[in-house]
């Protein structure tokens, strides 16, 4: 017997209307036993499923108490190693709260996921874990990770290392804050539409957003299959290359990866001269109406730095580079709406690592705790879903058939150019808005900065946020695109510009006087 109720002829008569199917009362009584009758196969697939699913581990963790969590950046601690051998042995880990550590709870800096606790390790911790990393805890994220600031997150905001009246950036806050701040040695981010690489350049630290689909999103909480990346933040180019090279790869489980991704040894290919690399600078993503002059002083400072090393630096237009965002906007929107909120997160249809128990734990959480929800995400559901009512999914797909001529573009200039740079964020990170702050100043802080970040969430294509020099006293970044699956080429540009300039600034030491 179903462990379903069976639904009766009211419960029918509401999803009649839904899909518009036009039943009258009588055909709707007539369909009560026919329904209850498919129930049985949703129980056996459930007791089936139980019978394989594995147990939760036993993993000690803690919640942090106020005197270890000042930058409000920890979500729980925790201390989990499995090996003392492989390339990041005996190096600590946060892992953004969107990315299931087995038996450790995860909350994805949301009300309407607060207390679950994962079965699964994802594939990208399981790979921290066996490269002799240790898990020190999960860093706070933003809620559901739809902001480009850090203080939508619950259960509270996370303040910058390097002015704590200022947000971090997001959605990857925590991680970047505790890398900004020497608390751990290497963090996993998240990557939507800049997650990774904003909070890098606005507390001062390394954030590598891999090509799309080369490093496995399994176990990762999702927004929009199409836009989805893990990747990671560090200190160095070195440790973010030395990561890249654990972290990527297929695992058979991820429907955003390729068959067949060739291994590329990231550190080794660091120590290749980048003489001669040719970098094209973006003149698009300067002098948006958001820009702050400094920034982009900052950005082209850090190109000169470029030249003097050798590279051979030219100025290129890209026109779709202003209008991406705007497919970028329907993609987030639309899709996340139907996927991210309507879908559960997982939505259907496509051969994928489902995480049942996460489906169900949000989907209750989303009607029992949905008015706490961030006005981002609101703003995300009653714009995604309109827009879907309106068009019957038109525009989602309108922006997807454009997709192929945004990445065109891109990569028209990138067959004349190795890499394509510019400012990472338009401004540095702002202070953190008051509890009243109004509608019109909320969104603009959690969502204006990313311009020249989003457009490569939609085309796929690598990008690394590495520090330029300070601007008034806070960081900013230096954004370098590749080519799709020559990240390594990226990476090469980045560290020879961090080589050039002797390394970056730590937030503890500039705030100490000692440099």
């Amino acid at each position: 017997m179903s462990s379903l109720p069976a639904p009766d002829a009211a419960r029918l008569a509401a999803i009649d209307e839904h899909f518009h199917f036009g039943l009258s009362t009588e055909e709707l009584e007539e369909f009560v036993p026919a329904v209850a009758g498919t129930l049985a196969a949703s129980a056996t697939v459930e007791r089936l499923y139980e019978n394989v699913a594995p147990p939760v581990p036993d993993r000690s963790w803690t919640s942090p108490t106020p005197g270890e969590n000042r930058l409000g950046a920890w979500y729980v601690k925790t201390s989990v190693t499995e090996s003392a051998e492989g390339p990041l042995a005996g190096r600590t880990v946060a892992v953004k709260d969107n990315v299931a550590v087995a038996g450790v709870p995860m909350m994805n800096g949301s009300r309407t996921v607060e207390g679950f606790v994962p079965r699964r390790d994802a594939t990208a911790v399981r790979r921290l874990l066996d490269a002799g990393a240790t898990i020190a805890g999960k860093s706070v994220c933003e809620d559901l990770c739809f902001s480009g600031a850090s203080f939508t997150s619950q259960p509270g905001p996370v303040r910058n290392p390097w002015d704590e009246s200022r947000n971090t950036g997001g959605s990857s806050s925590g991680s970047a804050a505790l890398v900004a701040a020497g608390e751990v040695d290497l963090a996993l981010g998240g990557d939507q539409g800049g997650s990774i690489r904003l909070p890098s350049a606005f507390c001062g630290i390394v954030g590598h957003k891999p090509t799309h689909g080369l490093v496995p999103y399994t176990g990762a909480f999702p927004i929009e299959r199409t836009i989805d990346h893990v990747g990671p933040m560090t200190r160095t180019v070195a440790d973010a290359a030395a990561m890249l090279g654990v972290l990527a790869g297929v695992d058979g489980f991820d429907p955003r990866q390729p068959d067949v991704i060739e291994p590329v040894d990231y550190l080794a290919a660091l120590a290749e001269p980048a003489v001669g690399l040719r970098v094209g600078v973006l003149t698009e993503g300067f002098g948006s109406p958001v820009s702050d002059p400094g920034v982009d002083d900052a950005v082209r400072a850090a190109v000169d730095v470029l030249g003097s090393a050798g590279l051979a630096v030219e100025e290129v237009s890209i026109p779709w580079h202003r209008d991406a965002l705007a497919v970028w906007n329907v993609i987030a929107t639309e899709g996340a709406a139907h996927q991210m909120l309507d879908g559960n997160a997982y939505g259907m249809n496509i051969e994928d690592f489902y995480d049942p128990e996460l489906i169900a734990h949000y989907a209750r959480g989303r009607v029992d705790h949905g008015a706490a929800l961030s006005r981002t995400v609101k703003l995300v559901g009653l714009s995604g879903r309109y827009t879907y009512e309106a068009g019957g999914g038109k525009y989602y797909g309108m922006a997807r058939r454009l997709v192929p001529e945004v990445r065109a573009a891109y990569d028209a200039a990138l067959a004349r150019y190795d890499v394509l740079v510019m400012p990472t964020v338009p401004y540095t990170a702002k202070e953190i808005p008051p509890a009243d702050v109004s509608l019109a100043d909320y969104l603009y802080t959690a969502l204006s900065m990313i311009g020249n970040t989003a457009p490569f969430d939609v085309t796929g294509h690598p990008s690394c946020s590495v520090p330029t020099g300070l601007v008034d006293g806070l960081p900013a970044g230096l954004m370098i695109t590749g080519r799709r699956f020559d990240d390594a080429t990226v990476l090469r540009v980045a560290h020879t510009y961090e080589q050039a300039v002797g390394g970056f600034p730590s937030a503890s030491r500039v705030r100490a006087g000692l440099v």
